[in-house]
């Protein structure tokens, strides 16, 4: 049975995910799929990384720009490289 305290902390918890703006990542790590082999991609403090040819030659890629749009406003503006 849910209480009404457990109820409040739902409702809370659904207005707080129509504002993803509270939410800011410091730091992760993922798998991107692309479409000729799968990519880890990796973000802490404002650094990105990716295991990708590409990137470690020009310091960003596909699959971070992808990791940047997917997330937006959850990363903050000053960390992410200008793109």
């Amino acid at each position: 049975m849910i209480d009404s305290a457990m109820i409040n902390k739902i409702e809370k918890a659904k207005l707080y995910a129509q504002e993803p703006n509270r939410v800011i990542f410091s730091q992760f790590n993922v798998t991107v799929e692309g479409d000729h082999r799968n990519h880890n991609v990796t973000y802490n403090e404002g650094q990105w990384s990716c295991d990708c040819d590409f990137f470690s030659t020009r310091g960003l890629c596909t699959h971070t720009m992808t990791m940047e749009r997917i997330l937006g406003s959850m990363i903050k503006p000053e960390w992410s490289p200008a793109v």
